[in-house]
């Protein structure tokens, strides 16, 4: 139990866990009646005597029951807890305003940037008039605009999405992927703008084939990542070690298409694939973990009377991050191996032995290097400093030329083009710049503005703070505090605080449709830079994961502290939001600091994480989170397992937001978790529980049910912070 500024459990967590286990069994019987309104109560949900033992130590489960979604109980509890929901949420005042004002913010016109194949443009456009983006080509630059997909016109239910599309070398065949429910399956299918139809050749089981067909130089075939569909060995946890390297030659059946790379049966790891420009050199990597710090590396000559892989990194003994990219037959990698904020090596594939690595761009004293292209002849590297971007050009050898010149400070995170062309396309937004394009010559380093986001919000009343406090340990921790410039410290402000903290993941500076109308609002929005991301480089993340996981908490709760003592807010006008392990991260903070907040935003979490690894696509994230198996990280699990920390007690109002095809976290922890808050919550605060339907974990592809939930989300923490309960 939470008794102060800093108590977080520690050495009590045992007793509580072995407590919740003892008391399961007298409370079985009875259904959860808690409530925030004792005249129309939560509907039932009975509670189990389920007890595991790991250790030596009893851990509660009264809601097991509830993991099965598949059994009707299930469905119908589901049914019954986000229809309760969204009643709930539509007698609140004050929705309309909220959707009047989010329409124009997330219905505006936007553009990525161009991909050229060829005298032939592809691009994604999203139009204020569609719920979805919308794929554009061209021949030439000042063609003729036409559509290439239209996923809005694909299912009359908004059930069907597009997934990563790759167009050929010479632009004539165009892969993608499309999705059912919005979720992470994938199947892939191929169209041929010649004949303007698909060629007939579909390939299910491309969930893993994350960055799209590597197409060859001629335009035959792609290179791509399949697995195999679930069943038998292959379970949703254990599937990612099944996946193969596959070639398929077009006309050809993909049935019959051969394997090129071997499925690594490695259930904690992902395999991706990539071919040189000049289709002589294909790479395979092997990414242990979904934090990417481990990843062997092979390369395969296709041009050998025999192609074999061979071993360029191997994480045994260069334990590291590595992206790699290959020209001239000549290797770059960018890599954190002997040095936490990345540098760049420089590899001859012919001898690629580590020993034979020659560095060509050190480790920076302060920034953190964080992608690293090929583009126009020259190097071009992405780097943060203090959580903002920077873009840095250099020639091949990793001679400086120059950095360019961003509008503002905010974030670049996309920059297309190819190592022959001259011409590229970055990005740039901050949290009050909606997303802008630009061209640019590598070579000249001239850059015009491309293309801009519509969305109808004046930057110029805004501000960004970037502040450092410090944590319980005392380590300094940045954060974003924005604001509209008339909003001052005065200890009153509805605040939203957010966070993610985990798997390598950088936050920084983004725009939003929802954030920019909590704004206007006159809302404050906080973002620090928890321990967990990669931020500061890879001695950041790591004091974040495993057995140091807790410094994530607390590094939250900190923030929250340093936003009340310093007037920004209060308790009372405090909320948190997060989601999937941003959302383990408010389920921890709302456990371990209940009365720090007044609402709390948990999307898509993990929350159960004695369990989690049995179920969704889970067993790459034991790297980062550990699992029930190892004694020492099961004791650091359990310290601070949300779902086994809910007591008899106060708790602040939650809205959980759940998605019913999510594929990656299974919504049996929103489920569990809504259930023992329910039971025992003994505020009047709510407790409720939506599902979002034909959505996967990144929720729903429509713009009308993402203006439906954020209005949902505003209208829900405006009216806690307007009920002093």
């Amino acid at each position: 139990m939470v008794m102060n500024k800093w108590t977080h459990g520690g050495s009590c967590i045992v007793l509580v866990a072995l407590a919740s286990a003892v008391g399961c069994s007298s409370e079985s019987d009875h259904p959860s009646a808690g409530s925030n309104d004792t005249t129309d109560p939560y509907p039932a949900t009975r509670r189990e005597n389920v007890v595991d033992t790991h250790w030596g130590v009893q851990v509660a489960d009264p809601y097991r029951w509830l993991e099965d979604a598949s059994n009707q109980e299930v469905q119908s509890w589901m049914t019954v807890q986000d229809g309760y929901a969204r009643q709930k949420l539509a007698a609140i005042p004050d929705r309309a305003a909220w959707v009047e004002r989010l329409q124009p913010l997330y219905r505006s016109d936007s553009s990525a940037a161009p991909i050229r194949r060829q005298d032939r443009y592809f691009w994604s456009r999203h139009r204020a008039d569609r719920d979805k983006d919308i794929v554009h080509w061209k021949d030439g630059k000042d063609g003729a605009e036409k559509v290439l997909f239209d996923p809005n016109t694909w299912s009359t239910d908004g059930a069907t999405g597009l997934g990563v599309w790759t167009p050929s070398w010479n632009g004539r065949f165009v892969a993608y992927d499309v999705h059912e429910n919005n979720s992470d399956e994938a199947v892939l299918h191929i169209f041929d703008l010649a004949s303007g139809k698909e060629t007939g050749e579909v390939i299910p089981g491309t969930k893993y084939n994350w960055y799209g067909a590597a197409w060859t130089p001629d335009n035959t075939g792609f290179y791509y990542v399949w697995a195999p569909p679930i069943g038998g060995d292959v379970t949703g946890p254990t599937r990612s070690g099944f996946a193969e390297v596959r070639f398929h030659r077009l006309g050809t059946d993909p049935a019959k298409d051969p394997i090129v790379h071997p499925a690594t049966h490695d259930s904690e790891a992902f395999l991706s694939a990539s071919l040189s420009r000049d289709g002589r050199w294909l790479v395979a990597t092997i990414t242990h973990g979904s934090s990417g710090d481990a990843i062997d590396v092979a390369i395969q000559d296709r041009t050998a009377a025999t192609p074999a892989w061979t071993p360029v990194v191997d994480s045994k003994t260069a334990r590291g991050m590595f992206i790699v990219r290959v020209w001239n037959d000549t290797v770059y990698m960018l890599t954190n191996f002997d040095a936490p904020r990345f540098r760049v090596v420089q590899v001859d594939p012919k001898h690629p032995e580590p020993a034979n690595w020659k560095e060509i761009v050190p480790q920076d004293a302060e920034a953190t290097i964080s992608t690293l292209d090929v583009l126009g002849g020259h190097l071009v590297l992405s780097s943060m400093r203090k959580a903002t971007s920077e873009l840095t050009i250099r020639k091949l050898d990793g001679t400086f030329v120059r950095n360019m010149a961003l509008p503002d400070r905010g974030s670049s995170d996309t920059i297309v083009g190819e190592p022959d062309d001259d011409t590229a396309y970055f990005n740039f937004y901050s949290f009050t710049t909606p997303e802008v394009q630009f061209e640019v010559s590598i070579s000249q380093g001239t850059v015009r503005e491309y293309s801009r986001d519509t969305a109808p919000f004046d930057a110029s009343a805004y501000v960004t703070d970037q502040v450092t406090y410090s944590s319980k340990d005392g380590t300094p921790v940045t954060m974003f505090v924005v604001h509209r410039k008339d909003v001052t410290p005065n200890g009153k402000n509805p605040t939203i605080l957010y966070g993610y903290g985990g798997f390598n993941v950088n936050m920084t500076p983004w725009f939003s449709a929802s954030t920019a109308a909590w704004l206007e609002s006159g809302g404050v929005y906080a973002l620090p830079n928890l321990r967990g991301g990669g931020e500061y480089g890879e001695a950041w993340h790591q004091a974040g994961m495993l057995l140091k996981k807790q410094n994530v908490f607390d590094d939250f709760v900190a923030a929250a502290h340093w936003l009340v003592d310093n007037q920004w807010t209060n308790s009372s006008q405090l909320a948190i939001r997060g989601g999937s392990n941003g959302g383990l991260l408010v389920g921890a903070a709302m456990t371990q600091a209940p009365e720090l907040f007044d609402a709390v935003i948990c999307e898509v979490p993990l929350l159960d994480m004695t369990r989690y690894h049995l179920f969704g696509a889970s067993r790459p994230w034991i790297p980062e989170y550990g699992s029930v198996d190892d004694e020492q990280q099961f004791k650091a699990i359990l310290a601070y397992s949300p779902y086994h920390h809910v007591e008899r007690r106060d708790y602040p109002a939650l809205l959980m937001l759940s998605s019913d095809s999510d594929d990656r976290v299974d919504p049996l922890h929103a489920r569990k978790f809504i259930a023992q808050v329910q039971w025992a919550n003994t505020s009047k605060a709510p407790a409720w529980l939506r599902i979002e339907k034909n959505a996967g974990h990144g929720g729903a592809d429509s713009v009308q049910q993402a203006i439906d939930e954020a209005a949902d989300i505003f209208q829900f923490v405006s009216a806690q912070f307007a009920d002093p309960q």
